[in-house]
């Protein structure tokens, strides 16, 4: 049985002046998202700016957001590391402040063979209980897991259940589906592809888009399971401006500027990203009045 299907939103880690975490905004768009239909929260993930979180902050991020969701949706934390031990600690930690899943990226910087990042994932899941969903996001990891890997991944270890894909490659989504028979829960890792990848067999995407359109985005991943094709597919090619300017600088930059300017302040970036340039904050401005 999938964690979710539907949208679930990779929400972002607010912070105060200080450059704390702020528990008490955190607390307020888990529940703008839960009021607005959200399937699932995601926490420290790479919107939430996990890589420049402490381990005790990260963990108390996850614990905060389980508390908080009380079991409303599931919350699925983010637990990947490039140093496998690490990532064993984190998805160990997470399960034990009650996390329903555990989102887990392909090691970065110092990557993998495709027989490392077997080694790599089938360590992490032997060590918890939980279902876990690998995250594939070579443009950022510089490491790609090639659909053989995932579906040798999905057929040898129980708990590795999902992917989030976010190669942006359609053609590769399709051979895990094929390899894999279907056998596995699909994400989309693109909000521009979710209604394609929708098309291949997915069952929901895993979002930045739904911190700012949550209902909208929720609707056009069910309006597609329920069968209601047309109705998805308008969703999707009318939030392309949109999700074209969320990725007009790195990810979380333009989607915290964007909830500043729809009045839900997230507080600034951590360095090494800044603050949003003039002529894009303009462009993403005029994308949001659009909606």
């Amino acid at each position: 049985m999938a964690i979710f299907k539907g949208a679930g939103v990779a929400i972002v880690t607010p912070f105060n002046e200080k450059y704390e975490v702020d528990y008490d905004k955190l607390g307020e768009l888990i529940e703008y998202q839960i009021a607005n239909k959200t399937d699932s929260i995601i926490i420290c993930g790479t919107t939430g700016e996990a890589s420049t979180l402490t381990h005790e902050e990260h963990l108390e991020c996850i614990k905060y957001a389980v508390d908080k969701v009380n079991k409303r949706v599931p919350v699925i934390a983010g637990t990947g590391s490039n140093c496998t031990e690490t990532a064993i600690y984190l998805s160990q930690e997470a399960e034990k402040h009650g996390a329903d899943g555990l989102l887990v990226v392909t090691p970065y910087y110092n990557k993998a063979t495709q027989k490392g990042l077997i080694a790599h994932f089938t360590a992490i899941a032997k060590s918890v209980s939980l279902p876990i969903i690998m995250y594939n996001v070579p443009g950022r990891t510089g490491c790609n897991m090639l659909p053989k890997t995932v579906a040798t991944l999905v057929k040898d270890v129980d708990n590795i259940v999902g992917i989030k894909e976010a190669s942006s490659n359609i053609a590769q989504v399709a051979e895990i589906m094929s390899l894999t028979q279907g056998n596995i829960d699909m994400y989309s890792g693109c909000d521009e592809m979710i209604v394609p990848v929708l098309s291949l067999g997915g069952i929901g995407v895993i979002s930045v888009l739904s911190n700012i359109a949550p209902k909208e985005t929720h609707d056009m991943v069910i309006k597609y399971l329920e069968g209601d094709v047309a109705a998805s597919r308008d969703l999707q090619l009318k939030y392309i401006p949109l999700i074209n300017a969320l990725f007009c600088e790195v990810n979380p930059i333009p989607v915290k500027a964007a909830l500043k300017l729809m009045g839900m302040d997230p507080g600034p970036l951590r360095m090494p990203l800044t603050e949003m340039e003039p002529a894009n904050l303009e462009r993403l401005k005029a994308e949001l009045e659009k909606i």
